[in-house]
């Protein structure tokens, strides 16, 4: 079931910054909002407890946790409405993406947006053009420890899991219906494994492979680009970028 993966969010590895910072600040307090709405009691509400935990995780300050909790459930009257949306567009040599997006004004988010891509060679579809080229999926990353490869596998199937791919170190990437996303992490809690990030993503159906350098700059520097908006959550790509190219860049 091991393959090498390359799905996600390609881009160049970023020294942390103080705008980097911010961005993760501010993402994790609209994903907070957003589940708000559904009710401010984490004990009550699955998915704000799931956005807090992501919260915790990335250091985010427990004032700003409930600053954004305040706001999404309307205890105050100040706070702003977001809405998630997805675009989908086209890249050099034809690699397409998926772009998330949170945001309180979807006018702005799509003008950006779309400018970003047509200064970096690339354009927006409409929808439907990208999205059958990807599915959605519930994703890990899990720590097995120091069991060998088939028992961890055979383990982590047992949790739901449908796709598992093996990073080294008893890392793995796990796959699983999205549907099932917070029973998955469950069981394989339960099965004393450590889950170092789950989270729904787009998962191309098939990869593009790009070998050319001058192709890959192109594309990574789109994708880093789209990422450096504001409302920008995520950007996924069916690029699948060889490895020898990063040492180049």
């Amino acid at each position: 079931m091991a393959r090498h993966s390359h799905w996600a969010n390609i881009k160049n590895k970023k020294a942390a910054s103080d705008a980097i910072r911010g961005k993760t600040l501010t993402l994790h307090a609209k994903m907070i909002e957003i589940a708000a709405k559904k009710g401010g009691d984490p004990g009550m509400n699955a998915s704000l407890r799931s956005a807090i935990e992501k919260a915790k995780a990335d250091n985010v300050p427990n004032a700003n946790i409930e600053r954004a909790i305040r706001r999404g459930s309307g205890e105050d009257k100040d706070g702003v409405i977001y809405e998630e949306l997805t675009y989908e567009a086209f890249g050099p040599n034809g690699i397409v993406f998926m772009i998330d997006v949170i945001t309180d004004n979807k006018n702005r988010a799509l003008t950006n947006i779309r400018t970003i891509l047509d200064k970096n060679g690339g354009h927006m579809g409409a929808a439907g053009s990208v999205g059958w080229k990807f599915e959605k999926k519930a994703y890990f990353e899990v720590h097995a420890g120091h069991l060998a490869d088939d028992a961890v596998e055979l383990g982590i199937i047992d949790c739901g899991a449908d796709d598992i791919v093996s990073i080294g170190e008893g890392e793995y990437e796990v796959y699983a219906e999205a549907e099932k996303l917070g029973e998955v992490k469950n069981k394989l809690l339960k099965a004393s494994f450590t889950v170092k990030k789950d989270e729904l993503i787009w998962k191309p159906k098939d990869e593009t492979r790009v070998s050319d350098v001058e192709t890959g700059k192109k594309i990574l520097e789109l994708i880093e680009a789209v990422e450096e908006e504001d409302d920008v959550k995520s950007v996924t790509s069916n690029a699948e970028i060889d490895e020898s190219i990063f040492a180049q860049l």
